[in-house]
């Protein structure tokens, strides 16, 4: 598997090396490269009643991007920016279920959202396991019911400091099947 990690809008490189260097634990024998190009956040994303930005639009430009990369299989794009989706005030990511396309956003991971004190490992930490969360759904994993697998659905930044940054066994057989037969797919 390859993955490129794109950014969309200003977000920190120091982050996302470290988010890539952590992604080779949850994914085996996997690539991991920063995309030097960077794409604009979409202005038609911003919703200015809620202040923020939808990201099912943001992640469809994501799509758009990996469709047109072959050297690829997943694009990660990441924002600094806070996203949600209609019916839900705000979520740490989305990404096509499966499909090549996931996106992140680092705004509501960083310590100093919820009063707390600046933590870049902290912060490094919640980013990798949204990145592994959505990359996961990728590859056509659900939501897990165990609450300290990496592919449980965190509702708050609680829920995401509890779980792990791997997968559980039920979900990394999942994984690994989809690994071992990755070569064989067209």
């Amino acid at each position: 598997m390859k993955i490129g990690i794109l950014r969309v809008g200003q977000v920190n490189l120091n982050v996302l090396e470290r988010i890539c260097e952590n992604l080779g634990m949850a994914f085996p024998e996997t690539e991991c490269k920063l995309i030097s190009e960077t794409l604009a956040l979409p202005r038609e994303a911003f919703d200015v009643s809620r202040r923020q930005y939808r990201s099912d639009v943001i992640l469809g430009l994501v799509k758009g991007y990996a469709d047109k990369v072959e050297t690829l299989t997943h694009v990660l794009g990441v924002v600094d920016v806070d996203i949600f989706v209609p019916g839900l005030n705000f979520v740490f990511g989305e990404a096509e279920c499966p499909g090549k396309a996931a996106l992140i956003s680092l705004w509501r991971l960083r310590p100093e959202f919820y009063g707390a004190s600046s933590n870049f490992e902290l912060f490094v930490e919640r980013g990798t396991k949204e990145a592994v969360h959505e990359l996961g759904h990728t590859l056509g994993l659900t939501h897990c019911s165990n609450p300290f697998c990496v592919m449980y659905f965190s509702n708050s930044i609680f829920e995401t400091d509890r779980k792990k940054s791997l997968f559980c066994n039920k979900c990394y057989l999942k994984v690994h099947e989809f690994m071992a037969g990755f070569g064989e797919k067209p």
